[in-house]
Parts: structure tokens; C-alpha cells; sequence
């Protein structure tokens, strides 16, 4: 009896790799410490949390360098003999660039948001500080654990315990009616899209009966003919979440009142990191685990990224400049406008004989806009100081008062517009064009092509403001260094990807799957 049960007890003994999972265990076990330590920590030492949890977001960045020599999996199901035959946990070059994309993003929120805890102290506005780092270091650990998940079931959990979080620190503005309305919306819109998911998985387990992404794309080539359309309604309905996350249009109303709600740095977090959460589950669901359905999930996404460029850019045209938080309004909308470029290589990857070409694309695109974006935010956390309405009136004249920071504005949105000299930005767009027209999508090429006209629009707009003559005395105070470093750091990674553009390419698409 003891004989023939010990090697099927044996299979089930897993040895976890450390090494692999260090990224999103490390920002885990800072959020942990991070708390602890808050509850010793008297008010004048809070500020110490700050800066562990930039050292623990850093830390986690390092982490990825052992993993580069080659791929890494673990907590994978076995044969008797001891086999891999599936795994839940894969550390391959798509899951790194995506966790050096979710933890470096992390980092500059840590620097943005170290200034922003510090200028509201002893104000109605101050922020708890042992929440708000435990919060966004859990957030990040999710954001991190998502792309290397390979089965269903951890892919949403990731995706909760990268929301979750997020969700408390839109509303953790104490007293302040807007970020509770923000963070409300925020919470119950993303439920929905959850329990969607979550039915759209249950399709797919009850279609396929398994959950890793590898056995679902096996097991999907050969439904019986009465489960089919079963299958196609848990392929749809599985992508709304991740839609949700990427504020793909219908899903993207939550977001402009969401992000003017949020401490500045959540909002700057949400438009980078919760982006690569989204577009990461996505390209996991449709490329690895449904390419038998690329007849549905296709035309899906292509539809999406039409409508979510022109929903973006068209009410990013309608912005006041003298209306109350215009400028957080127009870079909220500007990201939904930017979401839609990301689809076109995924919907692409439908049509595309290579599908690792026309993901590296979104890839390389996301990178290019997280850095940028994040500048532009850094920039504006900077005007904010002296002028918290935020409205884009209030960058008039601003090249007379910090030039510096103005040229660095304007060179973050010329790459978001995508011209010169930021040449990033206008490498990334050819590269998403030239998806489209590879994989045969005409149509959306020429959608892109007009979105990219509309947006020139208000993108030259703001930054022609930035030049103009000032009314009345600029306020000067000095920059603090976590934002300086912020602003830095933004501007040297824009500049030297606009130096070497390529770079970025090869760096997203070689060997993601």
C-alpha cells in the first residue's frame, strides 16, 4: 500500500523557486515590514517608511537581473516521473520587461509621492503614511506577480491584489468628498468588470476543464461543436476585466474623475502601472491561451482600440484651460487615447503571422509612455505645489519661472505626440502603424492616423502655453530632491531612448514567448 502511494505523494512535493518570484516577493515583504514598523514609529520618524519602500522598490528592481541568463518557471504541475507539464509561475523575457516596466514605474511613484506625504503634513490634507507605502507596495507586488502568471486563477488574483490596494489609495485623502466619490466609482465599475471575468473563466474552465494557459490553447483547438459558442462567450467575457484595467473604451468612464480625485502620484501610478497590468493580461489570455481564437478576440480588440483612441483624443480636445484640474483631465484623457494605440499591435497579433513582432510593439510602446508619462506627471506634481487647481491655464508662462522643467514638459508631451525631438515617441507610433498595415488592418492604420492629427492639437496646445508670457509673479520655491530626482530620472530615460529608439524594440520583442 505505502509502496504504491509514495511516488504519486512524491509528485505533489514542490520546490519553489526563490530566485524567480524574488521581484514581487521582495515589494511584498517591504509592504509587510512597512506596516509593522508603522505601528513604532513615532510621527517625526514616519518619513523613514518613505525611503524604505523606495530602497524595497528598488531592491525588487535589482531582483531581475539574476533572472536575465534564461527563463525560469515554478510551482508547475508534474508527472510521476517528475515532468513539467504546466506551470502557474514563469520568469520569461516578456514577464521581466514587464516587471522592470511595473517596478521602475513604482519606484518614481515612491520619489513623487515622498514630496507630496511631506508638503501635506500639518495640513487637512495630510496623508497616513504607513497605509499609503503598506498600499502601494501591495499594489505593486500584484502588478508585478501578474505577468509571469500562467494560469487562469493566479491571473486574476494578481490582478485583485494589484486593485485592491489601488483602490484605497485613490480614497485616502481624508475629508475630501471628491476622492471618495473617485474611489467609489473606481471600486464598484472595476467589481463589475471582475465578476464578469471571473463568469468568462468559468466558461473557459467548463469548455476546457483547466486553468493554465498552455492547456486551455491545447484544449481549445478541439471543442466538441455544442460548447463552441461557450467557449467564444468565455473568450470575450474573460477580456473585460484586463479592458477595464487598460481604460479601453466603454470601460474608461471611471477615469478622469478618478484620476483629479487621487493623491497626484496614485493617479501618475494608475495611468503607468495599471496600464501594464491590463495590456499584460491581455496579451497573456489571447496570445498564449486562446490563439485558436483569434477570429473572435481579433475583431474585438480591434473595434476597442478604434473607439477608445477617438473616445480619448476627442474629449482630451474638449478640455478648458481654465477649468479646475484641466491639466489632470487632459492627461486622463490622453491616456485612454493612448490605451487605444496599445491595442492595435493585439488586435494585429490576431491577424499577424508573427505574433511575437507585433507584441513587441505594444511592448516597446509601453515603455515608451510609461517613462513620458510619468514625467509629465512629475512636472505637474511640481505645479501643484504652488497652484493645486492644476489648471492648464497655470503652466502659462512657466519657462520663465523653471525653464528647466518646461522644456522637459514640452519634450514629454512632443513624445506623446509623437514629433520631434521626441523621437521615441514617433518611433513607437510608426511601429504600431506599421503592425497594423503588416497584419492587414487598413482601417485602423488610417483611425490611428487621424487620432495622431487630433492629438497633435492639444498636445502643441499645452506646450505653446508653457511659452507664452506669464500674468502677474510666478511663485519660485525650491524643488524638492525626490521630486527632482522624479523629473531627472524621467527626462534622461526620454532622452536616451530617443537617442537609440531601436534599442527599445529589440529590447520589448525578442524572445517574449
Amino acid at each position: 500500500m505505502t509502496a504504491v502511494a509514495a511516488p504519486s505523494v512524491a509528485s505533489l512535493v514542490q520546490s519553489v523557486d526563490w530566485l524567480a518570484i524574488a521581484p514581487p516577493t521582495i515589494a511584498a515583504v517591504v509592504a509587510l515590514v512597512v506596516l509593522v514598523a508603522d505601528l513604532f514609529l513615532g510621527e517625526r520618524r514616519k518619513a523613514l517608511l518613505g525611503w524604505v519602500s523606495v530602497a524595497g522598490l528598488a531592491a525588487a528592481a535589482l531582483a531581475l537581473l539574476p533572472l536575465l541568463d534564461g527563463d525560469r518557471s515554478t510551482f508547475c504541475l508534474k508527472t510521476l516521473k517528475g515532468e513539467q507539464t504546466a506551470c502557474s509561475y514563469t520568469a520569461d523575457h516578456f514577464t521581466l520587461v514587464i516587471q522592470f516596466l511595473v517596478l521602475a514605474g513604482a519606484l518614481l511613484t515612491a520619489l513623487l509621492s515622498v514630496t507630496g506625504i511631506e508638503d501635506a503634513k500639518n495640513t487637512p490634507r495630510a496623508l497616513p503614511e504607513g497605509e499609503f507605502w503598506f498600499l502601494l507596495l501591495s499594489s505593486a507586488a500584484g502588478a508585478a506577480l501578474l505577468p509571469a502568471s500562467r494560469d487562469l486563477a493566479t491571473l486574476v488574483v494578481a490582478l485583485e491584489v494589484a486593485s485592491l490596494p489601488a483602490f484605497a489609495l485613490v480614497g485616502i485623502k481624508r475629508d475630501d468628498r471628491r476622492s471618495s466619490e473617485a474611489a467609489l466609482k473606481f471600486f464598484l465599475s472595476s467589481v463589475t468588470a471582475t465578476a464578469v471575468t471571473l463568469l468568462g473563466v468559468s466558461f473557459v474552465y467548463a469548455t476546457t476543464g483547466t486553468l493554465h494557459l498552455t492547456r486551455i490553447a491545447t484544449a481549445l483547438t478541439h471543442v466538441d461543436g455544442q460548447f463552441h459558442t461557450l467557449a467564444q462567450a468565455g473568450v470575450v467575457l474573460t477580456l473585460v476585466g484586463f479592458a477595464f484595467k487598460t481604460a479601453a473604451a466603454p470601460f474608461h468612464f471611471w477615469v478622469p474623475d478618478t484620476y483629479v480625485g487621487a493623491p497626484l502620484p496614485v493617479a501618475a501610478y494608475l495611468s503607468v502601472i495599471g496600464k501594464a497590468v491590463g495590456f499584460s493580461g491581455i496579451i497573456l489570455v489571447t496570445v498564449v491561451a486562446f490563439p485558436s481564437y483569434a477570429d473572435v478576440w481579433g475583431p474585438a480588440l480591434a473595434a476597442l482600440a478604434a473607439l477608445t483612441m477617438t473616445v480619448g483624443n476627442v474629449a482630451a480636445l474638449r478640455q478648458q484651460a481654465t477649468r479646475a484640474y484641466s491639466a489632470v483631465r487632459l492627461l486622463a484623457w490622453s491616456s485612454v487615447g493612448q490605451a487605444g494605440y496599445l491595442l492595435v499591435p493585439i488586435a494585429a497579433a490576431a491577424y499577424s503571422k508573427d505574433a511575437d513582432k507585433a507584441i513587441g510593439s505594444t511592448v516597446a510602446y509601453a515603455l515608451m509612455y510609461a517613462a513620458v508619462n510619468l514625467g509629465a506627471f512629475a512636472v505637474a506634481a511640481l505645479v501643484a505645489r504652488t497652484k493645486p487647481l492644476n489648471r492648464i491655464s497655470d503652466y502659462r508662462g512657466l519657462y520663465r519661472s523653471r525653464p528647466l522643467a518646461a522644456l522637459v514638459l514640452g519634450f514629454f508631451l512632443l513624445c506623446l505626440a509623437g514629433l520631434p525631438p521626441g523621437i521615441i515617441g514617433l518611433f513607437a507610433k510608426v511601429t504600431v502603424f506599421s503592425a497594423a498595415v503588416d497584419a492587414g488592418l487598413g482601417w485602423l492604420a488610417v483611425v490611428m492616423a487621424v487620432n495622431v492629427v487630433i492629438a497633435l492639437y492639444y498636445y502643441l496646445q499645452w506646450t505653446a502655453t508653457l511659452f507664452r508670457s506669464a500674468e502677474g509673479e510666478q511663485a519660485v520655491q525650491r524643488i524638492p530632491a525626490p521630486l527632482t530626482a522624479a523629473i531627472g530620472l524621467t527626462a534622461v530615460i526620454g532622452v536616451a531612448l530617443s537617442g537609440a529608439p531601436q534599442m527599445v524594440l529589440r529590447f520589448a520583442s525578442t524572445g517574449l514567448f
